[in-house]
Order: structure tokens, then sequence, then C-alpha cells
């Protein structure tokens, strides 16, 4: 879209910094609700979640998926024994990033009446942003009601002898390479971790995970990772936990690792996965008394605590660093902003009510995209017990449902659901297994609807499906 030369304020009643998933969904709120709205983003209209995570990340990883499950069914595995063809998957994982180009997000801002100032913004004082385009251009945005700040956060990469010339990759280099390394050495073990190496692996590199901690996915319940990394083994990575890098060294196409106990791990390519920060440098916080780069602490309307104006919304809030959770909040930030315009009563108060992402606090839901996949919503149990629950984790072999052998021979899978007793509601629930994500969403209705476990009774799975594991589940806390 055009940009001409702005020599004095332009206002508007809200203004967006960062057109990611979440600023989107901010922008369509308050442009629903009648208020004019800006949008400003310095790379691709879109995000992260677009070009380098969700997207391409799920891309990659689908033919992965859906090659091991075949493997596991009667009939069909003999079909599927061979290597999968890498360029037509990079080539479908282009397509889902349409290549990255943002023409068709451009246009959805068009089409909903969304103002888009491409270029680097900067808070300029109290409801006021400074845009200086790619072409040199400068603009001046003024917002009557409301400045909301959705950069994202982008990866940390570790203080590291020889890290800066070793191209390391992040996840957008992982998420956006166009050929497979024959060897990838991973360093973490959370979710870009596991999932990059499921997805490399699968495409035919040599992946060797390198975990500081004593397992994979540490902030969920601990069989999780070790399912995962279970899976990793069988599919020929190696995973060596409890080791820490030292120093990275590149040489030609060879990365070399030195781990703390001298040994050296070699490969063509390294990823490390090692960490989140919030993309609020630079972006004129010390102008309204912020400290440059931090998290923004927000309510539960997402607006920046100390501040009438300023909201902080998706990963730079550090609630809950997940794109649907980000979009959650910015359906909740959006009305919030636009009863505030209209002087209507916030609703902060009432804890599900449309003013307040109490979903942050009591119901995130997240799903793995591993083999097996992972699924869980809510507090593990060691979360819900560390804020003082009297709680009963109930677990059930998932092997043990028809519709889990039914859908693959050698189904290895475990559910568990976190049980607050003084209430009998759910505070939290972890399936692992084929096809566990779309178990999910009934247990984030369960977990969010608080429904009580009397009344889960009622609710009846249909036979033969995986979804029998909530009747077991059941039956296992009557015991």
């Amino acid at each position: 879209m055009g940009q001409p030369h702005a020599t004095a304020a332009t206002e508007y009643d809200v203004v967006v910094l960062g057109a990611g998933p979440v600023g989107e969904n901010v922008a369509e709120r308050t442009r629903a609700a009648g208020l004019s709205t800006a949008i400003v983003e310095s790379e691709l209209v879109g995000g992260e979640c677009s070009y380098w995570a969700c997207m391409p990340s799920k891309a990659l990883l689908r033919p992965v998926i859906a090659r091991a499950d075949s493997r596991r069914v009667p009939g069909l595995r003999q079909a599927v024994q061979g290597p999968l063809d890498a360029s037509a998957v990079l080539a479908h994982r282009d397509a889902y990033t349409s290549n990255w180009k943002d023409d068709g997000q451009v246009d959805w801002l068009d089409s909903i009446g969304v103002r888009l100032y491409r270029g680097q913004g900067r808070l300029d004082g109290p409801k006021q942003l400074k845009v200086t385009s790619p072409e040199g251009e400068h603009h001046t945005l003024k917002a009557r009601h409301a400045v909301v700040v959705c950069t994202g956060s982008r990866a940390v990469l570790p203080d590291l002898p020889g890290l800066p010339g070793a191209r390391a990759w992040t996840s957008r280099e992982a998420t956006s390479a166009h050929a497979v390394p024959g060897r990838l050495a991973v360093v973490g073990g959370g979710v870009v971790g596991t999932e990059m190496a499921t997805a490399w692996q699968g495409l035919g590199a040599q992946v060797t995970m390198l975990v500081r901690g004593e397992g994979l996915l540490p902030r969920m319940e601990p069989f999780a990772g070790e399912l995962v990394a279970d899976a990793l083994r069988e599919a020929g990575a190696e995973v060596r936990t409890g080791v820490t890098v030292t120093s990275v060294v590149r040489d030609g196409d060879t990365v070399t690792l030195t781990l703390q106990d001298g040994a050296m791990v070699e490969a063509d390519e390294v990823l490390f996965a090692t960490g989140r920060a919030p993309r609020t440098d630079g972006i004129g916080l010390p102008s309204v008394g912020l400290a440059d780069g931090s998290w923004l602490s927000v309510d539960d309307s997402c607006r920046v605590e100390g501040s009438r104006w300023l909201y902080g919304v998706g990963d730079v809030n550090h609630r809950a660093l997940l794109t649907h959770q980000g979009k959650y909040q910015a359906r909740i930030a959006g009305a919030a902003i636009a009863a505030r315009a209209a002087g209507t009563p916030i609703l902060e108060t009432d804890r599900w009510g449309a003013h307040a992402a109490t979903a942050d606090h009591a119901a995130v839901p997240q799903v793995v995209f591993t083999d097996p996949e992972v699924a869980a919503v809510g507090l593990s149990a060691a979360e819900a017990e560390a804020m003082g629950h009297r709680v009963r984790a109930v677990d059930q072999d998932m092997s043990a449902v028809a519709g889990a052998g039914l859908y693959a021979d050698g189904y290895t899978g475990r559910a568990r659901l976190v049980v607050d007793l003084d209430r009998e509601t759910l505070l939290g629930a972890t399936f692992v297994g084929p096809g566990a994500g779309e178990l999910l969403q009934a247990a984030t209705v369960a977990v969010a609807g608080e429904v009580p476990i009397e009344r889960l009774w009622h609710a009846v799975p249909a036979y033969p499906t995986i979804s029998e594991v909530w009747l077991r589940l059941l039956e296992g806390y009557r015991g």
C-alpha cells in the first residue's frame, strides 16, 4: 500500500505495533467495534507463526507423522517403507508460507479497513509512535484510545565461545532451510527442539540432541518427554541428556560442539532452541517509563500495569508464548479497548468474562507435534501441588483402549488427569500418543468449564475411538 510522506501526525483510535497473528486479531476486533485502526510492521504481515514457526514447522512435520502412522497399519506399512521425497515436502512447506510473501495478508487488512504502515515503529511518548519506512519516510501516528504492542518474541542464542561465527540455526532457519543437512545437532529439549528433531530426522538428517536437563519437554508431565525421547531414538536420532555445550566452532562445512566433559560432536548444521526473549528492544519503551527490551507486565485485559492506554498482547507479556493463546488475548484486549472507548463497564472482575484472559492462568492448551504427539492443557500434577492444590493424578495406558489398537499396531501412549480433590473438577490433562492432539479440545472444555467429574460421567465417548480413554480415566478415578 502506498505511504505518502507525512508532515503532520495522523490520528487513529487504536495503533497496533506488530502485524503478526496477534496484532492482526487485535486490529480485526477494534475495527469490528467501529474504531479506526492502524497497524505497523517491520517484516512480513502474518508474523513469526505464518513464516517461521507454526505453519512451516507443521508442514514439515505432517509427512513425517503420516508416514510413521502408516507404518503402524497392517496392509499399508510395506507401501511406505521408502524415504520421504524431501524436495516435495520442502515445496509443500514453501506453499504454506506463501513463499515468504505477505500479499494475501496485506489484502485482508485492507479489506477490513486497517491502515498498514510498513517500517520500524517506536513509541515517542504517551499514545504516539514514530514510524520510519524502508524508503526513509517518516510518519507520526497518534492514538486516541490505545497503543497495542504485539511485537512477539525472538530466539535467544547463548553466549558461547565461537558461536557468532558458527552460522547456527535458530527456529527461523530450522523451519525455512532449503536442504536437508546430513547431520544436525539440536541443542535444547523443549518444544522447538523436539519438533525440529522429529522433522529433520524424518526427512533424512542424522540428528543428535544435546539437552542440559535430565529429559525432554521439562515443563510437561515427565512421561511425555520420556515417550518422545524413546520414539526419537527408535527413529535413529541420538538423544543425550545431562550435557552442556561449552563452545562451538565452524570449520568450513563442519560444526564442532565441545561438551562440558570434553566430548565433541560434529555436525553440518546446529540448531539452538534454548529460549525466547521479547522483541521490545528499540521500540521506544523508555519514552513511556519502561525498560528497553523488557517483558510487559499486564493485567487480565492485557493492559500494561500502571498505564491507561498501553497494552501488551501475545508473547511480549510472557503469559503464554503460544500463537493460539496470543490470539485469544487479542480477542480479550480488543473487546476491552472497545468497551473502554465506549465508556462501557469492564468485566475484569468476572473471572471468565469478556474482558479477562483467565485461560492464560488456568487452561492453556498446547500440542507438541512430535511422534508421538503430546497434548496438554492446564496444570501438571507437579504444578498443581506446587500451587497448593490437593490433587490426585489418574493415569491410563492408552494402548488399552480399543480405538488405539485400531488406530495403530503397537500403539504406545499414556494419559493423565489431574483432579482437584476439593472441588472434584479437572485442573489439567495430558495425552501422549499418535493422534493425541485431537483429544485436547475436549479436555480444554472440561478444564476451562470447570466441569464436575460427576457430570463428565455423562459425556459418553463413541466406541471404538481413542477418546474412550476418558471413560477409562474416570473409572480409574472412581476406583
